[in-house]
């Protein structure tokens, strides 16, 4: 009598899989791919853009407590990174410089937008006032 037990092939081959587990494999894969595949074509066709700051205007000047707060939001529409973004903020009248403020912003990435606020002592609405990008810096 022989005591070595030979397996069978039954024994030996792997179970079958599932239809939900091909399903999930597929769909992981296929998901994988997507993600592969837009990384590479954003890598070909983002080529290296300076960053292009906008800045504008946002809400309406409140005052409070006898300061008037001028909000504001500055975008990156380019292609890199900005740091050390300066936004600088100015009332005119009579073709002279009543009142400035700066701000400045760390970093700004491609399609990033940050808000913010200049806070006056005087009243914009009687004077011309601009808001504007001063001066960035590559990282």
């Amino acid at each position: 009598m022989n005591q070595d037990h030979q397996p069978t092939k039954s024994e030996t081959s792997k179970p079958e899989r599932s239809l939900a587990e091909l399903l999930t494999f597929a769909s992981a894969t296929f998901i994988l791919i997507l993600i592969v595949g837009l990384v590479v074509y954003n890598w070909f066709t983002q080529k290296d853009q300076p960053p292009v700051l906008s800045v504008t205007r946002k809400g309406e000047i409140r005052q409070v407590k006898g300061q008037y707060y001028v909000p504001f939001a500055v975008t990156n529409v380019g292609g890199d990174t900005a740091e050390s973004v300066q936004i600088i903020a100015e009332i005119r009248q009579n073709g002279q410089a009543e009142e400035t403020g700066e701000q400045q912003i760390d970093f700004l990435s491609s399609g990033e937008i940050e808000e913010g606020a200049f806070i006056f002592t005087r009243n914009p609405n009687k004077g011309e006032l601009s808001v504007r990008v001063a001066s960035y810096k590559l990282p």
